[in-house]
């Protein structure tokens, strides 16, 4: 299975601490995304999102500046890591975004996924009020 990794840097117009809760706070998560969350800001912990189709395990968590996790995919050679980093700056918070080892059939789904409907909703719900 072929895999490949995507970047993504986007800048909110919300303070960290609001970015990190939209990331880890399970009852956030289900309004921006509109689907049950099981998340928890707490490394080890396996988490779940979009009705199981996302799932992992975060493997660091510092808060309000880091979020690792592992993705699962099935079997795959290569674990699957996003990395996303919160930077304070005037007006907001700049998130930089590495995903490592996506399989490549589903690299559209998953990167169209962490524009529109990931990161974008995070910012479409921070940036309303």
């Amino acid at each position: 299975m072929s895999v490949k990794d995507f970047e993504y840097h986007t800048e909110i117009a919300a303070e960290p601490e609001e970015v990190f809760a939209a990331l880890t706070n399970s009852f956030q998560i289900e309004l921006w995304s509109g689907y049950p969350a099981d998340m928890r800001a707490k490394e080890g912990y396996e988490f779940s999102l979009w009705e199981g189709d996302i799932t992992g395990i975060n493997l660091e968590v510092k808060p309000n500046r880091l979020l690792v996790q592992e993705w699962f995919f099935g079997e795959t050679e290569h674990r699957s890591v996003v990395r996303i980093e919160l930077k304070k700056r005037p007006g907001g918070t700049d998130a930089q975004l590495r995903h490592t080892n996506i399989p490549e059939e589903v690299f559209d789904e998953i990167t169209t996924g962490w524009r529109d409907y990931y990161l974008g909703s995070i910012r479409a719900m921070l940036e309303m009020y």
